[in-house]
């Protein structure tokens, strides 16, 4: 089992590596909105390598528990994943909100 601290420390690397990636996301659309997409690519791409991040941290928590041993499922560590999965959400709306510009600069005849 692991201690406390390390569930503890485990689950802010998460939140940490999440929060930039929702972040990053939430530019990417912010970028999107004024037709920026070259850049708003790119911050999708830093998001994902975000998210690379926070899942490497997920995994050595899975694994342990695979592997037989037990986690204590703290509040932070409750909190951690919600981070998680809320930026993974984000991020895919933010894809479908920078397609959903494109159009709308094509549809209004603002190819650049």
């Amino acid at each position: 089992m692991q201690s406390i601290e390390d569930i503890q420390t485990l689950s802010f690397n998460i939140i940490l590596h999440a929060g930039n990636a929702r972040s990053s996301a939430m530019e990417a659309i912010s970028y999107a909105k004024d037709y920026n997409f070259s850049v708003a690519r790119e911050k999708i791409k830093e998001a994902e390598q975000a998210f690379v991040e926070a899942h490497h941290v997920q995994t050595e928590l899975l694994q342990n528990e695979a592997s037989g041993k037990k986690n204590e499922v703290t509040v932070i560590l409750v909190h951690a994943q919600d981070h998680l999965m809320t930026a993974l959400t984000v991020k895919d709306l933010a894809n479908e909100m920078i397609d959903m510009y494109e159009k709308m600069q094509c549809l209004e005849g603002k190819n650049e």
